[in-house]
C-alpha cells in the first residue's frame, strides 16, 4: 500500500481508505448501502490491514450511530494499529443542539463519538456539512481546544464551499489555531464538479481530499451501461434520490471507456475508475465501501498498477463535461492552459 501525507501535515495516510457506512445498517439510506454487524465487520478491517489499509471512516449520522459502534468493536484491542476518521454537523435529532457546528454540539458530538468508538481520541474530525448559522470564530475555536485537549489529532471538514474554507484557513492563521487539513469530497469519472474550485484551492492550501463515492453512487461497478439497466438488487433502487443526477449518455461515455480498458489490462471496471482517482492532484487517499469480503478484495486490485497515459487521455476525454461560469468563458478560449493552475 502507497502512503501519503494528509494535505500539508504530518500525517501519512493510506491511498486507500476504507469507509465505514456499511456498518450497523440503520434507517433506509444506510441499510442500503450495508448491514455489516460486529463479526462481519471484524473480518473486513483484518483484511483491509492486511493490505496495508489503515485509515477507517466513519460518522455520527451513519446509522444513527451505530457505525462508530461497530466500527469501534470491530477493533477493539488494536486501536493503535489504525487510523479513525469520523464526522459531525448533520442532524442527530429534533432538538436544538442535535445539529450544526456550535460549540455545545462539537464538544458533546465528540464526546459521543469517543463512546461509541471506544477510545480517547480521534485521528481526524471532519466537519460533516457546513452551518450558516454558526459563526467561523466559533468553530474554529472549538476544533482549536478540542485539538488542545487532546481529543482530536487533526480536523477537515467535508462537502464544504471554497470560501468558507478560505475563510476558516484565515482565521486559524490569525489566531495561531491548527488549519483545516483535510477536505472529504464527492469526486469521480462521473462526478469532476471538484476540479473546477475545491481542487486548486487544495493545491494552495495544502487540504488533502478523502475521496467518496468513488464510483459515482455505485453507477461504475461494471453492471450498468448501454442496454444494461440497473440491476434487480442494485442500492440504487434505494439511493438514487439522494445521489447526484448523471445524464444517461455521458454515464454510458464513461463506461464504455472503462470496459475498453478492463479489456485492454484484465482490470475490472471499478479497479480502473479508483486506479484512475489516485493519480489526481491533491488526492491524498480513496475512500472505499464493501458490504461483503469480495466486494473488498475487488476494490484492494485498484492499487498497485498504473494505467498508461494513453488510458488516462481516454478517460479525461470521455468524462469531461464544460464547467459552469466562472470558468466556461476560460476554457473556450487558446490561451486558457496559461491561466489554469496545473491540476486543471
Amino acid at each position: 500500500m502507497e502512503y501519503r501525507q494528509l494535505g500539508s501535515s504530518g500525517l501519512r495516510v493510506p491511498a486507500l481508505s476504507f469507509g465505514a457506512a456499511t456498518f450497523g445498517g440503520k434507517g433506509p439510506l444506510f441499510s442500503a448501502w450495508g448491514t455489516s454487524d460486529v463479526t462481519e465487520a471484524r473480518r473486513l478491517v483484518d483484511i483491509c490491514l492486511d493490505a496495508g489499509i489503515t485509515l477507517f471512516d466513519t460518522a455520527d449520522v451513519y446509522s444513527d450511530g451505530a457505525s462508530e459502534e461497530v466500527l469501534g468493536a470491530a477493533i477493539e484491542g488494536r486501536r493503535d494499529a489504525v487510523l479513525i476518521s469520523t464526522k459531525t454537523g448533520l442532524p442527530m435529532g429534533d432538538g436544538p443542539q442535535d445539529w450544526g457546528a456550535s460549540r455545545t454540539r462539537l464538544i458533546g458530538a465528540v464526546e459521543a463519538a469517543l463512546r461509541r468508538l471506544g477510545t480517547d481520541y480521534l485521528d481526524l474530525l471532519q466537519l460533516h456539512a457546513f452551518d450558516a448559522s454558526t459563526q467561523t470564530e466559533e468553530v474554529m475555536g472549538t476544533l482549536d481546544r478540542l485539538i488542545a485537549d487532546g481529543k482530536v489529532r487533526y480536523a477537515g471538514v467535508s462537502n464544504y464551499p471554497g470560501w468558507q474554507i478560505m475563510k476558516a484557513q484565515s482565521l486559524a492563521d490569525r489566531h495561531g489555531w491548527p488549519r483545516l487539513v483535510a477536505h472529504q469530497v464527492y469526486y469521480s469519472l462521473i462526478g469532476r464538479a471538484y476540479e473546477w474550485d475545491l481542487m486548486p484551492l487544495a493545491a494552495d492550501q495544502g487540504v488533502g481530499a478523502l475521496v467518496w463515492s468513488p464510483l459515482g453512487w455505485g453507477r461504475l461497478t461494471g453492471k450498468i451501461g448501454r442496454g444494461r439497466p440497473i440491476p434487480a438488487g442494485s442500492r440504487l433502487h434505494e439511493t438514487a434520490q439522494f445521489a447526484p443526477p448523471v445524464e444517461d449518455e455521458h454515464l454510458y461515455r464513461v463506461v464504455d471507456a472503462l470496459e475498453a480498458i478492463a479489456a485492454e489490462t484484465g482490470k475490472t471496471v471499478p479497479q480502473i475508475a479508483i486506479n484512475w482517482l489516485l493519480r489526481r492532484p491533491t488526492v491524498s487517499s480513496v475512500i472505499i465501501g464493501a458490504r461483503d469480503e469480495a466486494q473488498l478484495r475487488d476494490n484492494l486490485g485498484a492499487v498497485g498498477w498504473t494505467l498508461t497515459p494513453e488510458q488516462v487521455a481516454m478517460l479525461d476525454a470521455a468524462s469531461d463535461v464544460l464547467p459552469p461560469y466562472p470558468h466556461t468563458p476560460y476554457r473556450q478560449q487558446e490561451g486558457f492552459a496559461r491561466l489554469a493552475p496545473p491540476m486543471v
